[in-house]
């Protein structure tokens, strides 16, 4: 074999094959019927709305007014609560002022008599009264001014849920339930009973 055959069969042994080609799948019918359906579809898609400011303008409104509404009641709520805590606290004073008033009255009225028989003065005890009494009027005037409401009553039918019964016994021409005797006034807020009025019931 001479040196050129070698050669060439050694070029055509070392030249690699080349791939094939595999040929693209042509477009059937079908694929162009979707490919139009697709394309019918996005022309007549609607466009998107352009925002209706006024309608989220008038929501926002709206929300900021029932917020603001909301916070209204809660500090109202709030401050009804903290003049009742407060009422239920001077109470005992209001009371302890009456019966003050009331042996400041009795004593007056004890000296009249003695000074009538002796013939003296009572502007002593005069004063003292006045004091007491001008004392118990500025508190019920301060708690009538937040609201607060003093009631005492007599001769009124009776009511469990506005007063406490501590005596029950029959009266002379008075109806059954009748709250003939007052011992301690009651106390209420607008609607709410902070104390109810001690009574006496006709049987």
């Amino acid at each position: 074999m001479s040196g050129a055959e070698h050669e060439t069969r050694v070029d055509a042994q070392a030249e690699p094959t080349a791939p094939e080609e595999t040929p693209a799948p042509e477009a059937t019918a079908d694929d162009e019927g979707i490919e139009g359906l697709a394309q019918d579809a996005a022309a007549e898609a609607p466009e998107p709305a352009e925002p209706d400011y006024r309608d989220l303008y008038l929501r926002a409104a709206a929300e900021t007014d029932n917020v603001r509404k909301r916070a209204r009641r809660d500090v109202e709520v709030a401050q009804a609560r903290g003049v009742a805590r407060l009422a239920r606290e001077l109470l005992p004073s209001l009371d302890n002022l009456d019966r003050a008033l009331a042996a400041a009255e009795a004593e007056e009225a004890d000296a009249e008599h003695a000074a009538k028989a002796v013939g003296g003065g009572t502007a002593d005890e005069h004063h003292l009264t006045k004091g007491i009494r001008l004392v118990q009027q500025e508190v019920l005037g301060a708690l009538t001014r937040v609201g607060i409401e003093q009631f005492s009553p007599e001769g009124e039918a009776f009511d469990p849920h506005q007063h406490e019964a501590v005596a029950q016994q029959p009266f002379e021409g008075a109806a059954s339930g009748t709250v003939m005797q007052v011992y301690q006034p009651g106390y209420r807020y607008k609607e709410e009973i902070l104390r109810a009025a001690k009574v006496v019931v006709a049987a």
